[in-house]
C-alpha cells in the first residue's frame, strides 16, 4: 500500500534557508568573555587610572617635578597642593603622576623584551631539542637566584640608572618567561596537525611561525601581565634602595625612601606613592587573573 506523499511546505523551507548563521570569531568570543569577567574589569580599570595619568602627565602635571620651592616645604595635602610638597618643597602630585610614567615606561619595557627574547629562548629549547639541555641550563642558573637579589646584584655592577633597571629586570625575568613558552612549545609539538605539517615537507621556522606560537599565546599574554606587576614593584624596590633612577628623576621607589625619614612629620610623602604603587600592582594582578581565567581551557572545563 503506497501512502500518499506529505504535503510540501515551500513556506517553511524557505524559513529554514532564511534563518541566518551566526559564527563568531574565537577572538570575539574571547573579548565577550573577557568584559563580563568581574576581575578583569575591576584590573583594567585600576590600571587604567594609572595608565590615563602617566599619558596625561603633561597635561594634568605642568608643574616640573624637580623644581624646588623651599618656602613650600611639608606642605600638607591641600587646594593648591593636591598631594603637598615634600622637604624640598617639590610637588609630590607631579612627582607622583610623573614617576607613574617612569613606571609604566619600565614596565612595558621589560614585557617587550620578555616578549621578545623569553619566546625566542623559549621556543628554541622547545622545537629544537638539541638545544635545550643548554639553554635550560643557564635558565636554571639564573633562576636559582631570588629575583630581586639578581637584580640588585645587576644594577649594583652596571650602576644606578633607568636603562640599567630595564636591563636588570629584563635579565631576571627572561628566563621564567622562557621556560613558560618552552613547557607550551614541547606540547604542541607533539600535535598531530604539527605532525602533518612535518610529512607535508614545511620548513621547521614555518611550522613555530604559523602553527605553534600562535597557540602558545595565551600563557605567555598571562605571564607578561603579571610579569608587568613584578616589574613595577622591582623598579620601585630597587628605586627605593638607591639603585633605580637618579635623583631627582622622581619615581615612586626614590619618592618613599626621601619621605621615610619624615614620617612622623610629613607622612603623605611615603603614603601617597604607596598607595599609586599598590593601585598599579593590585590591577596588573587582577588583569591577569581574568586573563588566566579566560584562556586557560582547563578552567574553562571546570566552569
Amino acid at each position: 500500500m503506497n501512502l500518499p506523499d506529505a504535503p510540501s511546505r515551500p513556506d517553511a523551507e524557505a524559513d529554514i534557508q532564511d534563518v541566518p548563521i551566526h559564527r563568531q570569531h574565537p577572538a570575539w568570543m574571547t573579548l565577550r568573555r573577557l568584559f563580563r569577567h568581574q576581575l578583569f574589569l575591576t584590573g583594567i580599570g585600576l590600571f587604567g587610572i594609572i595608565l590615563a595619568a602617566a599619558i596625561l602627565a603633561p597635561i594634568i602635571a605642568p608643574v616640573d617635578p624637580t623644581k624646588l620651592a623651599m618656602r613650600y616645604k611639608f606642605r600638607p595635602p591641600d587646594g593648591t597642593f593636591i598631594f603637598g610638597t615634600d622637604n624640598f618643597g617639590r610637588s609630590l602630585w607631579s612627582r607622583v603622576i610623573w614617576g607613574a610614567q617612569l613606571s609604566v615606561v619600565i614596565g612595558f619595557s621589560v614585557v617587550l623584551l620578555n616578549a621578545i627574547f623569553g619566546t625566542l629562548i623559549g621556543a628554541l629549547a622547545g622545537y629544537f631539542r638539541s638545544l635545550d639541555n643548554g639553554l635550560m641550563r643557564v635558565n636554571d642558573a639564573l633562576m636559582a637566584f631570588p629575583a630581586i637579589l639578581l637584580a640588585i646584584g645587576v644594577t649594583a655592577v652596571l650602576g644606578p640608572s633607568t636603562f640599567n633597571v630595564i636591563l636588570a629586570l629584563a635579565v631576571v625575568y627572561i628566563p621564567r618567561t622562557a621556560r613558560i613558552v618552552r613547557s607550551s612549545v614541547i606540547v604542541l609539538r607533539e600535535m598531530e596537525y604539527v605532525q602533518a605539517a612535518v610529512a607535508a615537507g614545511a620548513g621547521h621556522w614555518r611550522i613555530l611561525r604559523r602553527h605553534i606560537l600562535p597557540n602558545a599565546m595565551a600563557p605567555l599574554i598571562v605571564q607578561l601581565s603579571f610579569l608587568f606587576a613584578y616589574a613595577v614593584l622591582s623598579e620601585a624596590t630597587l628605586s627605593f634602595l638607591g639603585l633605580g633612577a637618579v635623583p631627582p628623576t622622581p619615581t615612586w621607589g626614590n619618592i618613599m625612601a626621601e619621605g621615610r625619614q619624615y614620617m612622623s612629620e610629613a607622612s603623605w610623602i611615603i603614603t601617597i606613592p604607596g598607595i599609586a604603587l599598590m593601585i598599579t600592582v593590585m590591577g596588573l594582578n587582577l588583569l591577569g587573573d581574568g586573563l588566566r581565567d579566560v584562556l586557560d581551557p582547563r578552567l574553562r572545563i571546570q566552569q
